[in-house]
């Protein structure tokens, strides 16, 4: 009996070895690696141009940061319940500022400014998740999920959308209505693809960007919708939820990274090379090294 359970460990060890080295994506042996589980939930992750890794605690209404070999600081406190964010071309941090459902952007010196705060004249949803196209303009999905925090208890704006924030900021279109619920998205750094995660419908898709912004050619990827995403280099595709799930550009999937916590709600790349998964799953974060690097 004690010869048959030292096979059986050594059966599992070596087998999660070969799946490490036969991975397309994770690097050879690497394992996921828990940096913090103290927090209440953990969303937006982004990297800076030098790989420290932003994201937010919701609940607790702060903005933290992580640089490999670190301890995690916190970057704002008051954060507006800040969910989604990303990087503008001119290193602002913007965030979905979900208390009062506005777009904020946050200079390094953390001077903060409202870019959008409603539409039409109406009350934003609660923009969620946010990308920046290379000319700058700035994508985000607009959700309704009600907050125990909020007074109201119903929309102004019923449609669930993804919206476009013009480069020179002074207009605000609809993107996007053709979803039910609009959650993750990210788009290709050549700004000619942008991929919504329509997590309403359990769907994924990708969309043709024009040079005005408009999207076109909704196509399926996958009917698998998700909380937040990114890419890779290779094109391939991060989806969230139950771990994160990675596809490739023709919606294969090729990976399953599975994250010992109830939900997973957000993934980026960051790092000193470019090629540390980080992670956020409820009350944790966790990084994971990987063959690839991120696309952005």
């Amino acid at each position: 009996m004690k010869t048959v359970s030292i096979f059986f460990f050594i059966l599992f060890f070596i087998s999660g070895t070969i799946y490490a080295q036969e991975s397309q994506v994770v690097a050879q042996g690497a394992e996921l690696t828990l940096i913090s589980d103290a927090f209440s939930f953990t969303e937006g992750p982004i990297a800076d141009s030098e790989g420290t890794v932003y994201f937010t605690d919701q609940p607790n209404d702060q903005i933290l940061m992580w640089t490999a070999g670190e301890p995690i600081a916190v970057f704002l406190d008051d954060a507006d319940r800040a969910n989604g964010l990303y990087f503008d071309h001119e290193g602002n941090l913007l965030a979905a500022a979900d208390e009062e459902n506005e777009l904020w952007s946050i200079t390094p010196e953390k001077e903060i400014t409202v870019l959008v705060e409603d539409f039409e004249g109406k009350k934003l949803n609660g923009p969620n998740d946010i990308w920046v196209d290379p000319k700058g303009g700035i994508y985000f999905t607009d959700p309704y999920y009600q907050r125990d925090y909020w007074t109201r208890t119903e929309p102004e704006i019923t449609e669930q959308r993804v919206y476009y924030f013009s480069p020179d900021r002074s207009e605000l279109h609809i993107a996007a209505d053709d979803v039910v619920k609009p959650n993750g998205i990210i788009g290709t750094p050549d700004g000619n693809t942008l991929y919504v995660a329509d997590i309403g419908d359990s769907k994924t898709y990708a969309y043709t960007i024009h040079e005005d912004g408009s999207l076109s050619n909704q196509t399926l990827i996958t009917e698998m919708g998700s909380d937040g995403m990114t890419l890779d280099e290779q094109g391939n595709i991060y989806l969230t939820g139950d771990g994160v799930i990675v596809f490739s550009p023709d919606g294969k999937q090729i990976e399953h990274i599975k994250v010992p916590q109830p939900w997973t709600a957000n993934v980026t790349f960051g790092g000193p090379n470019n090629s540390t998964l980080f992670i956020t799953a409820s009350t944790a974060v966790y990084t994971l090294d990987m063959k690839v690097k991120g696309a952005q």
